[in-house]
């Protein structure tokens, strides 16, 4: 199974880094959220991924073309016609295609663009957030049920959709938060169908719209609920918290050796 992560958008909320660079790579811990995110699925198991790159997408495609410098020991002999050794050698079990889904794409047609590059049901989150997520048991949780969509569910207490759900598991209503909600809302760690496709119009869809709206009036989608640890960063504060997690070595979303 593949996981998709969408990587494209402006990242306008945490603009003093996003002008810089694409948001999943801004840095947690030294190395970009990305990396971070890929971690979590690697730790169980999925190792393929698709990457729905945007704005500023030629830094993804350079950072894993040069993972090796980022990541190990390097001499460059120049007495030897620049000869580069590399010590140390860090590698990942990774299969990385990164998809330039375009600049103004909203997310829900970056992830109809990949469309030919996954051959099956997929994992999709977003690029910005990390969770103490059981991949496995979300996995399992939706082959049991077998919507065409299943998000995961968390309470953040704050902003965003908001889902509504049934005893089942299934999602009744998909919409904007009002004040009088308990607000679950849908945290990433996805996983679809190729049916999804089928709900995506084009370049201009937001996925979290009309596609997750028409399937949740549907009965095609299901969320699995997560009470652990869930973090985005939205904002410069949000990645300073997250830092802070790590540099004290508690971050709850580092769940591989």
């Amino acid at each position: 199974m593949k996981a998709v992560i969408l990587a494209g958008g402006f990242g306008t909320r945490i603009s003093e880094e996003s002008h810089l660079k694409p948001k999943p790579m801004i840095e947690i811990g030294g190395q970009p959220i990305l990396w971070h995110i890929m971690k979590i699925y690697s730790a169980f198991g999925i190792n393929e991924f698709v990457i729905c790159a945007g704005y500023k997408q030629q830094m993804i495609k350079e950072y894993f073309a040069n993972y090796y410098l980022h990541r190990s020991d390097v001499t460059f002999d120049f007495r030897d016609g620049g000869m580069m050794t590399v010590h140390n050698n860090v590698s990942e079990p990774w299969k990385v295609t990164i998809v330039d889904t375009g600049y103004d794409t909203m997310t829900g047609g970056r992830i109809k663009r990949i469309a030919g590059y996954v051959d099956g049901t997929f994992l999709l989150t977003y690029g910005d957030g990390v969770a103490d997520v059981d991949v496995g048991e979300l996995i399992q949780f939706h082959r049991e049920r077998k919507p065409v969509v299943t998000i995961t569910a968390i309470n953040p207490g704050q902003r965003f959709g908001v889902l509504d759900l049934n005893d089942d598991g299934y999602v009744c209503e998909f919409r904007e938060k009002q004040d009088s909600d308990e607000s679950l809302i849908n945290g990433g760690f996805m996983i679809a169908e190729p049916d999804v496709f089928d709900y995506i119009d084009g370049d201009s869809t937001f996925f979290e719209r009309e596609p997750l709206e028409r399937l949740a009036k549907a009965g095609k989608l299901a969320a699995y609920r997560h009470y652990g640890f869930w973090q985005c960063m939205d904002t410069q504060r949000d990645r300073e918290k997250l830092e802070q997690l790590w540099s004290e070595g508690n971050a709850p979303w580092k769940i591989w050796d």
